[in-house]
């Protein structure tokens, strides 16, 4: 059930009775996914859904061009609030949330949104916002009857994109509303049906305590977004906008996924000893920066960050990361009609490089699936399986090869390491490296430094890569675990699919083979394994990956002082015999209560 209302009791039994699970009776509790966690108190403020009331009526020919104007007055709105937001976008947030917003945008500029709406309005004589739901619904239509579930879930794109038109045109673009921002006075929990990024980073910079939303799950773009800005969420709450009211004081624990509405004092007592308890942890952890990561029986644990901008690095620092073990550059090349130059992307990567005191992976272009580059005509019918990433890479050859000049100019700067993504073949690492060969070739030429032994690696994220590690491995210099797509290709999901992200499962036996597998044959072939998938940044995750035999952790700069506390608790020597205990089991029921009870080990 969504929601649960708790049976009456005296206040003494029950903070006598509850103390231990934080479960207060005489209060309503709302059973959802934590998304995000910490411990949020505050007023509930129920947002905007996207059941607008939407007006439909006729227009006289003299009225027809006020109208036009009027909607492209809202369009040229929408586009100036959405690039306020991914201007604001926080530079540790993941890669897939500019995406999202550049999506958004490039949808803004699409004459089958807004020219098509245009011509209805001029048509058909109908008022802008109709003129907009006809078009909304036929795209939509239209995405539904697609065979391909990628592109199916693209008609949530449309959803947002109009429904932030219509909320312009009807004057209720601002995201809250009345919600209340006086420093002073207690931060709002935020209430709504869905939210999008560009909500979630509004919602951020008015200082809410939480949100709460009827759809949504933890691996859908929002919930990523709300995690890396430290925003206690709840997900899939059906009928918390019709259950609670405006005001109405609520607790939401976002670890747990419950929210209490109208606490008693003792409810709300014992949810402030948590937030002072989460607040002396993050005290303690900050301790551990300067601290090696090395396990109770003396496995020293390399931890490296994910880094997206320059300024990202100082994050990174800030945590006691020994390194980068993922830079992505696909920022370089997005919102732009051009491809950046080779001096503005070596100036980029020298910078990166200068700035670290540890090795840097700058992973190549990994453009297309979600990344698009903004060139419709380049666009895949099945973008995921499509020309993304190293495939697009080899085929543009001229792209390629400017970017790995810029790279090989930077390694002279410090340490550097270049990743291939989305490796699935012996043959493309062999043609990446001959380009890499050619240009280091040229920069002789031209008596241009870098570093003459630069390490190459493979991003092991298709399961045809991690099945064939061990030829790979004889073409690289280091492999590193994309967790986010290997689980997804392996299990067919797409993470973000509300509709099937339930079946996304880092633990499933197939998931944790290949992942032993590439392990095993990177130790075999005596060259170094990372993971810097979501998986590595996930402390519940840390006794498996040690037990797996992974000593290089590449994550989130928040995640970094938790895993490092995890590790330094691990004994690993017991949790590798356990490990491949466990991976030897047969009965389905007792390999997950077994992996279950492993991860819980690193659970405060």
């Amino acid at each position: 059930m969504p929601w649960l209302p708790i049976a009456s009791a005296r206040p003494s039994d029950r903070a006598a009775a509850h103390a231990d699970t934080g479960r207060f009776p005489m209060s309503l509790w709302l059973s959802a996914i934590g998304a995000s966690r910490g411990v949020a108190i505050g007023p509930v403020h129920r947002m905007h859904g996207t059941d607008l009331d939407i007006p439909e009526y006729h227009i006289g020919a003299e009225a027809i061009e006020d109208e036009i104007a009027r909607f492209n007055a809202a369009a040229r709105e929408a586009r100036e609030q959405l690039a306020a937001v991914r201007d604001q976008i926080p530079a540790n947030a993941p890669s897939e949330i500019g995406a999202f917003i550049e999506t958004h945008l490039l949808m803004m500029d699409d004459a089958a949104l807004i020219e098509t709406v245009t011509a209805r309005i001029r048509d058909d004589r109908v008022n802008a916002e109709w003129a907009l739901k006809l078009q909304a619904e036929e795209l939509i239509d239209v995405f539904e009857q697609m065979d391909d579930s990628y592109l199916r879930t693209r008609r949530d794109d449309i959803a947002h994109v109009t429904a932030r038109l219509q909320r312009v045109l009807l004057n209720q673009e601002h995201p809250i509303g009345g919600c209340p921002t006086d420093e002073a006075g207690p931060r709002p929990v935020i209430v709504a049906d869905e939210l999008t990024p560009a909500d979630i980073i509004l919602l951020h910079q008015q200082g809410v305590a939480a949100v709460v939303t009827e759809h949504g799950g933890p691996l859908s773009h929002s919930a990523i977004l709300a995690r890396s800005l430290r925003i206690p969420a709840l997900m899939g709450a059906v009928g918390a906008r019709r259950i609670l009211a405006d005001e109405e004081n609520v607790i939401v624990d976002g670890e747990a996924g419950h929210l209490l509405a109208d606490p008693d004092e003792a409810a709300l007592a014992f949810y402030r000893h948590r937030q002072q308890r989460d607040a002396r942890y993050q005290r303690m952890l900050a301790v551990l920066r300067d601290e090696d990561a090395v396990s109770a029986d003396g496995v020293r644990v390399t931890m490296l960050a994910n880094v997206e901008l320059p300024g990202d690095a100082i994050e990174a620092g800030k945590v006691g990361a020994e390194g980068v073990g993922l830079y992505r550059t696909e920022f370089l090349f997005m919102n732009r009609d051009d491809s950046p130059s080779e001096d503005e992307q070596f100036e980029v990567y020298r910078q990166v490089v200068a700035a670290i005191d540890g090795p840097v992976t700058i992973r190549t272009l990994d453009a297309g699936a979600d990344k698009s580059l903004g060139r419709p005509d380049k666009v895949s019918p099945n973008p995921a399986l499509g020309l993304r990433a190293i495939r697009l890479c080899l085929k543009e050859t001229a792209l390629f090869r400017t970017q790995l000049r810029a790279l090989l100019r930077a390694s002279a700067e410090g340490r550097m390491r270049i990743m291939l993504p989305m490796i699935s073949t012996v043959s493309e690492i062999r043609q990446a490296r001959h380009l890499i060969g050619e240009v280091a070739a040229e920069l002789d030429d031209e008596g241009i430094a870098y570093d003459r032994d630069l390490p190459v690696g493979a991003m092991i994220e298709v399961p045809a890569a991690a099945l064939a590690a061990p030829t790979l491995a004889r073409y690289c210099d280091f492999f590193s675990l994309g967790t986010n797509d290997l689980i997804q290709y392996t299990l067919a999901i797409d993470r973000i699919d509300d509709e099937i992200n339930y079946l996304y499962d880092p633990l499933h036996p197939a998931v944790l083979g290949l992942i032993r597998m590439t392990i095993d044959a990177g130790r075999a072939a005596g060259i170094g394994v990372s993971m810097c998938g979501e998986m590595a940044s996930d402390k519940r995750y840390t006794p498996l990956l040690l037990g797996l035999g992974l000593t290089e952790f590449s994550m989130h700069p928040a995640s970094v002082l938790e895993v490092k506390r995890a590790v330094m608790g691990a004994d690993v020597d017991r949790l590798r015999r356990r490990t491949a205990e466990i991976l030897s089991l047969t009965d389905a029921n007792t390999y997950r209560e077994a992996l279950d009870g492993l991860t819980r080990e690193s659970i405060d």
